[in-house]
């Protein structure tokens, strides 16, 4: 029998994308097998278990392998990025002895890995698999990590530091600054392991990246025309998006049960397209200052709003969640009152709302994320125009590339300090709901114009559908 393994890291976002691949493998496929590979971390990755044994018994053609637990050594930095990938660094043995169990009863037609993953190559081509990248953020995105190299050697000092603009082929002048967080300090270790990562990816037999041909036209002309690796050749990319992850699958909570949340209840009474919607993902947290000047700047903007709130990081300046969160008291972390006067026209819930669910939802106008790929897509599909707030990760080249780039997006503008002040947000969020104002119209249409564009490429000869049968036959040729 023909099997597709896929190798993704342990956080439960990078386990569900890869998930989601192995479904959308499986829906133009269904005569393969798909064996995900599942290391364990030392931190807190979410609830794996249970999501893992909910798709076992949902899709049986998906086969979970755990791997034998890793002993981290006592020098590896208290860094989930830098932590992971030393943990997927010594997995290599693991990883060998499980795709030669897997090959005795199958045959393997390739190796899906996502980015953190790169040191199996070396395992992949001495059992002569394939091996394909799964890039989940979009196609700027995987312009600037193939051409990272590039700009290594253009420079010899760290990003930080750097004041000017970067050009990177096929993407919007980007600040130094704005550059992904782990790429920031050249002399960081995660610096180090993500340059590995970007000379690695050229040598693979592909990329699959989740986007959509119309969404990044510039940016995977880029790509295919050879200007971001320019020390050898281009591996083909697959343009499969928009694969967006359903919302009973874990983004981070649950609503304490079964029946429908309090929050698609309450949108059902608002008017519609009247309701502005805040959520920045399971990872993301603010301080209590930052809360504090979101709540005022929402009840001085006048607008409906559904806001996600989550605890504040129990220290300093941590902007991602790596350990569970208790549910946060609404009454200490808000102005006085807060609440109460705003009772009439927004909703605040405790650390969890379902997206997808709200995104479409008739009332829901707008959307001010944290700039994740995934929710992007969430609100192109949706058709709603955003507010870009990032706050980790990649999320801060993603917002130059939504307001920039595919206009999808308003910026929201930090101050020095990174405090994003009360007025910005009331500002933002009334350019982006207010029918009078210009900007938000323009993306608005802009939105939906990509609404549209993402169904044509699903559909029966799209460009995803397209690309995705050219991947297939890739792998029967393999």
């Amino acid at each position: 029998m023909e099997a597709i393994v896929l190798y993704p890291s342990p956080l439960i976002g990078h386990l569900i994308s890869m998930v989601e691949l192995g479904k959308l493998i499986l829906t133009h496929q269904p005569s393969l097998s798909i064996h995900i590979l599942i290391s364990s971390a030392p931190y807190n990755t979410g609830a794996t278990a249970p999501y893992i044994s909910q798709v076992s018994t949902t899709f049986p053609s998906i086969t979970f392998h755990n791997l034998p637990t890793i002993t981290l050594p006592p020098s590896a930095e208290n860094n989930h990025k830098t932590i992971t990938f030393e943990l997927l660094r010594l997995n290599n043995p693991n990883i060998h002895q499980a795709l030669t169990s897997i090959s005795e009863n199958h045959t393997i037609l390739g190796l899906v890995i996502d980015c953190f993953c790169t040191y199996v190559l070396s395992v992949a081509s001495e059992l002569k698999l394939p091996a394909y990248f799964f890039f989940t953020s979009g196609a700027g995105c995987l312009a600037l990590f193939l051409y990272f190299p590039t700009l290594h050697e253009n420079t010899t000092r760290s990003f930080k530091d750097i004041k000017t603009l970067f050009d990177v082929p096929g993407a919007p002048p980007i600040l130094a600054t704005d550059m992904p967080k782990p790429l920031l300090e050249r002399d960081h270790e995660a610096y180090r392991y993500f340059l590995h990562t970007s000379t690695q990816m050229p040598k693979s037999a592909g990329i699959i990246v989740n986007t959509f041909a119309s969404l990044e036209p510039r940016s995977i002309r880029a790509i295919t025309d050879g200007l971001c690796v320019l020390n050898g050749p281009t591996p083909p990319i697959y343009c499969i998006g928009p694969l967006t992850v359903s919302d009973d699958q874990g983004t981070g909570g649950s609503d304490g049960g079964g029946g429908v949340p309090e929050c698609l209840t309450w949108l059902d009474s608002q008017p519609s397209q009247s309701v502005v919607f805040l959520c920045f993902g399971s990872l993301g947290l603010f301080s209590v200052d930052q809360l504090k000047e979101i709540a005022i700047g929402l009840e001085r903007s006048g607008q409906r709003f559904l806001w996600v709130v989550r605890n504040p990081p129990s220290h300093g300046n941590q902007s991602v969640a790596i350990s569970a969160q208790p549910n946060p008291d609404l009454d200490s972390l808000l102005p006085n009152g807060f609440l109460d006067r705003t009772k009439e026209r927004g909703l605040v819930v405790k650390n969890w709302a379902p997206q997808v669910d709200v995104l479409n939802h008739d009332s829901v106008g707008g959307f001010v994320t944290d700039c994740r790929w995934n929710s992007v897509l969430e609100g192109v599909c949706a058709g709603i125009p955003m507010v870009a707030w990032p706050l980790y990760a990649e999320q801060r080249f993603n917002r130059t590339m939504m307001v920039e780039e595919i206009r999808i997006a308003l910026p929201m503008v930090e101050s020095e300090n990174g405090l994003v002040s009360s007025t910005e947000v009331e500002k933002r969020v009334r350019e982006l709901m207010d029918s009078a104002a210009e900007e938000g119209n323009l993306i608005r249409n802009q939105t939906i114009a990509m609404r549209n564009e993402a169904k044509a490429a699903l559909s029966e000869g799209g460009s995803s559908r397209v690309a995705l049968t050219t991947l297939f036959n890739s792998w029967k040729h393999k």
